[in-house]
């Protein structure tokens, strides 16, 4: 077990590298390929077509693991992965290059794969430390990845995908050598459709399940304010500079993977998912509404721990999901908990960005307060205790 949770881990803090390669040069290769410098609706077009892409395929992905095992169903996704940056690195003109992000979403959905390993090799009682590990391991890869790809991007501005597409590469290697097939071998997954909608009609019939998801969403959609406008807020609010700004992210990044590896497992193991949920949610509503208060930016470097204790609450509700979904349907159950996300991250930046100008004239915090009051519709969720369940 212990070496396939390393390999696991390894395989998603090198694909969040991959990922995170690429993100800085984005703006620079759509202005070369597209001969313009004013992208307009092109580059909120681009980056929301992976996050839509993850959105249909993560649950197809997951169920396709269910029914032909893990292994082969994660390697398919990162030499597709491999391919794709190679495709984008060479792309001549902007719609090719849109074609290679929506391969890219498709393949991205690999975390629901990894995540369902986990959930195979796991007891119930530590599934929450090790998917705060998981996390960890994602949120490292991510740190490194726009450094590195930062630093090549000014060389070329294909480089990056390049080295994106050796990483991925790499991955495949390491995972058809060294990672062994987790899904336990027995009853057969039922026969499954494998068309998007075919999941969510499979979530509604879950009524265990479907509170769960639905908070899993909120808790996705609130995170989406930091990532929408920290940038803008503290430039706006406390004249950071682009040095600042990185240093905040690094710093944020940081704490992240030390909360997610060390703190989130132990405070559910201790307390159970349910008070985890809600330390989570009350440490997060705490730091938003601070955060729209605060009048100098180092006071936002002392919120940071607290921001990141907030992050307990997301693997303390995948773990309550797991409990709720029998063996052979945990790939499917991962890939709804990632399509989730995917789908907090088409809409969140949309509503967001609008509400934050169309306020940070007369009160710049607002969109941290709505954030915070959001999280109420998940208090229904975090104090409704069960006894253990038989999965659904």
């Amino acid at each position: 077990m212990k070496k396939a949770l390393a390999v696991i881990y390894a395989t998603v803090i090198l694909d969040a590298a991959g990922i995170g390669l690429t993100l800085p040069i984005f703006p620079r290769l759509l202005e070369e390929v597209g001969h313009t410098d004013n992208l307009g609706w092109r580059f909120g077009a681009f980056l929301a077509l992976y996050a839509l892409m993850q959105f249909i395929f993560s649950p197809v992905l997951g169920s396709l693991s269910d029914r032909f095992g893990r292994k082969p169903v994660l390697m398919l996704s990162l030499g597709g992965a491999a391919f794709d940056y190679v495709f984008m690195a060479v792309a001549p003109s902007l719609w090719l290059l849109f074609i290679g992000r929506a391969i890219a979403g498709i393949t991205g959905a690999s975390n629901a794969v990894a995540a369902a390993c986990v959930t195979d090799i796991t007891e119930d009682a530590e599934r929450t430390r090790r998917f705060g590990q998981l996390s960890a391991c994602f949120g490292i890869g991510f740190i490194a990845g726009p450094a590195i790809g930062g630093v090549l991007g000014e060389f070329s501005v294909r480089l990056p995908f390049i080295a994106a597409a050796g990483l991925n590469a790499a991955n495949l290697l390491m995972a058809l050598f060294l990672l062994p097939e987790t899904r336990k071998t027995g009853a057969q997954a039922e026969s499954q459709e494998f068309s998007p909608l075919a999941h969510f009609r499979w979530l509604l019939g879950y009524r265990l399940l479907l509170p769960l998801a639905g908070a899993y969403f909120i808790l996705a959609l609130v995170g989406e304010v930091g990532g929408t406008i920290w940038v803008l807020y503290g430039q706006d609010k406390f004249s950071w500079s682009p040095m600042m700004v990185g240093l905040s992210l690094a710093a944020f990044g940081f704490f992240h993977a030390v909360v997610q590896a060390f703190i989130a497992g132990p405070i559910s193991e201790r307390w159970g998912e349910h008070r985890a949920l809600l330390i989570g949610i009350v440490a997060d509503s705490a730091a938003y509404i601070i955060i729209a208060l605060v009048t100098e930016g180092w006071m936002a470097f002392l919120l940071m721990p607290l921001f990141c204790l907030g992050g307990i609450g997301a693997p303390a509700l995948q773990s309550l999901v797991t409990g709720r979904v029998d063996n052979d349907h945990q790939g499917r159950a991962q890939g709804l908990l990632a399509s989730m996300t995917s789908l907090a991250s088409i809409i969140g930046p949309l509503a967001i960005s609008t509400i934050y100008f169309a306020s940070r004239d007369v009160f710049p915090g607002l969109v941290w307060v709505l954030g915070a009051g959001f999280y109420v519709l998940c208090l229904p969720v975090a104090f409704t205790r069960r006894s253990k369940d038989a999965p659904a």
